[in-house]
């Protein structure tokens, strides 16, 4: 993985993130939160996996079901977010829509996935601070605006 800070002015600061072969794409992308200190980004991308696994929310189980994808795919479309958990630390929260060799779609919660040959994630912090709570209704940490 390699970065570069690319734009930096007003408490805005955005970065090209460069995931080659190989790179576990969440180990990467929070390795890289804690060193940066990100606390209130978002992140969008485009390259390909040689593997990931997506997940789907079941509502009523109140649990993700997961979506294995072994197979070679392009990303499509990755966007999410980056905000503190409630222990301070930076906390990922990815989606990813991925594009089969046929032509067809696939996509979820991000849960892990293995770049082959790139992903080039654009990664742009606002000078705020998000939190994440654990929200008592679906147990999920969903970001806390506070009044």
């Amino acid at each position: 993985m390699k970065s570069k800070l690319i734009h930096d002015a007003q408490g805005l600061r955005t970065y090209a993130v460069v995931l080659a072969i190989g790179d576990e794409i969440s180990h990467a992308l929070q390795t890289f939160a804690e060193k940066e200190r990100l606390s209130a980004a978002q992140v969008t991308a485009i390259g390909a996996f040689e593997e990931a696994t997506l997940a789907f929310w079941v509502w009523e189980t109140r649990k993700y079901e997961e979506i294995p994808v072994r197979e070679q795919v392009e990303v499509l479309s990755l966007n999410g977010d980056i905000a503190l958990d409630e222990h301070g630390r930076p906390k990922l929260h990815l989606h990813a829509v991925l594009g089969r060799r046929d032509g067809s779609t696939i996509g979820g919660h991000l849960m892990n996935a293995r770049v082959r040959p790139t992903l080039e994630v654009i990664v742009t912090e606002a000078p705020a601070h998000l939190r994440r709570k654990e929200d008592s209704e679906t147990g999920l940490p969903l970001i806390h605006i506070d009044d």
